[in-house]
């Protein structure tokens, strides 16, 4: 893996972006409409401005904490195999995250109901890929047991 830290932190993100989208939008909008912007529920300005939010929270802990856990060894067992987890959750993650930019501009209703249904699968199966992913880059951090030759 090239970037490891690169593709914990898009994890991070996209994990807690597709875990409170909701919550990430109406936040969105709570700030825009303070600003006297006037916006839709689950329109596409409040979605980016809370995305943005969100992405600033997450640097500013990765800042403070210089990283974000997990911390594996590239030498460890399980942290490639983590690695393309992670980027399997990700790809999956950011397709549901950028659907919801696109689709108001979707005029079928049985293209956008069946779009809609798998972006949404996408969702719960990324959560399955950051879970195990995660879980991988920390098993690699612990350490390796010895094989013995008998």
């Amino acid at each position: 893996m090239k970037y490891p830290d690169l593709n914990v932190f898009v994890a991070w993100f996209l994990m807690l972006q597709t875990l409170a989208m909701g919550w990430v939008a109406a936040t969105g909008r709570v700030l825009l409409e303070m600003l006297g912007v006037a916006t839709a529920e689950g329109d596409v300005p409040g979605r980016m401005v809370g995305a943005l939010l969100l992405l600033l929270l997450v640097y500013l802990v990765w800042h403070f904490m210089r990283g974000l856990p997990p911390q594996g060894k590239p030498e460890g067992n399980g942290f490639r195999s983590g690695h393309r987890l992670l980027l399997a959750g990700n790809i999956l993650a950011a397709l549901l995250f950028v659907f919801h930019f696109f689709a108001g501009n979707i005029d079928s209703y049985n293209a956008h109901l069946v779009l809609n249904k798998f972006t949404t699968s996408f969702g719960y199966f990324a959560m399955g890929c950051f879970a195990v992913g995660f879980s991988l880059i920390y098993q690699s951090s612990l350490p390796q047991e010895q094989e013995k030759n008998s």
